[in-house]
């Protein structure tokens, strides 16, 4: 900071007030749900959160886990965001290595068809007929295969194939490789960033994703882990009329909000635990790409 002029020192300390701010936004009700979660009700009413342990409670954790579905949401959750991830990157380097290459016949005409599918789609109807005559109705890959490539990653990805040195593809030329294993064991190892942070944005779109579970799935037993906490939420919400006495349905609110807090932290503990082993690829990745 000594070295910076007079107005380089004030923008870096606005800019580091101003992270410190956007921190304290994004923190705050991280924590405030974690402990709300632990919280007795009627200590919350009266004086907020408390860091007593006295006043905490796992009443909202014992509620959800009454439900022998979560286990399953859980395994099935993890399935549909793993293999959704899988596909994903799958379809989006191998459609992208090629657009990549230099003299590609057709490359131009196959990109403004994708670029056409970013814009426009079917809607919900046609894709639910292709679904269901694709005859996935109603099974796992109704959830993992749709949406698995999208174009916004194929132009990433194919944006960072471009920008890597064309001289290590031309002395593995020399040297006898063949272009798969120059995509295998040059390309690919070189794409580690671009691919976990695609992996990265899949996975967690996937695993908050329970709209087509919703519209595609009828079996319980291949619910999702948020289509099952969405279902344990509205069993417990407490309806005009449902109960006369008004203590009672005042408990019986106050029992919806720990579990809707609890709901909020077991669907979001996998990802806070994922991230900080992404985060370096992530560090990387995040604008590679963008460049050009």
């Amino acid at each position: 900071m000594h070295n910076k002029s007079k107005t380089d020192r004030v923008l870096l300390t606005i800019n580091k007030i101003l992270l410190v701010v956007i921190v304290l936004i994004i923190l705050i009700p991280l924590i405030y749900i974690l402990i709300g979660s632990f919280l007795d009700p009627n200590v919350m009413l009266r004086k907020g959160l408390s860091f007593n342990p006295v006043d905490w409670t796992l009443e909202g954790y014992k509620r959800v886990f009454q439900d022998g579905s979560i286990v399953k949401g859980f395994i099935n959750s993890i399935i549909y965001a793993g293999g959704f991830t899988f596909f994903t990157i799958l379809f989006t380097v191998l459609v992208a290595y090629p657009l990549s290459i230099k003299g590609f016949r057709g490359g131009k005409v196959i990109m403004i068809f994708f670029l056409i599918t970013m814009f426009f789609n079917g809607g919900l109807i046609p894709t639910y007929m292709l679904i269901k005559n694709l005859g996935m109705l109603d099974t796992p890959w109704a959830i993992i295969l749709p949406g698995s490539i999208g174009v916004w990653n194929i132009i990433l990805v194919r944006t960072f194939f471009k920008g890597l040195p064309n001289e290590l593809k031309q002395a593995a030329e020399i040297d006898g490789a063949t272009d798969l294993q120059i995509f295998l064991k040059i390309v690919l190892p070189l794409s580690k960033p671009v691919i976990f942070v695609i992996a990265l944005y899949a996975f967690v779109g996937q695993w908050n994703s329970y709209f087509d579970a919703l519209i595609y799935l009828d079996d319980r037993d291949l619910y999702p882990l948020q289509l099952i906490l969405r279902s344990i939420l509205i069993e417990n919400e407490v309806q005009p009329g449902m109960v006369n006495d008004k203590e009672a349905a005042a408990e019986l609110s106050k029992l919806a909000e720990k579990i809707k807090y609890a709901s909020i932290v077991i669907s979001s503990l996998p990802l806070l635990v994922m991230y900080p082993f992404f985060q370096k690829y992530f560090e990387k990745g995040v604008m590679v790409g963008s460049l050009k």
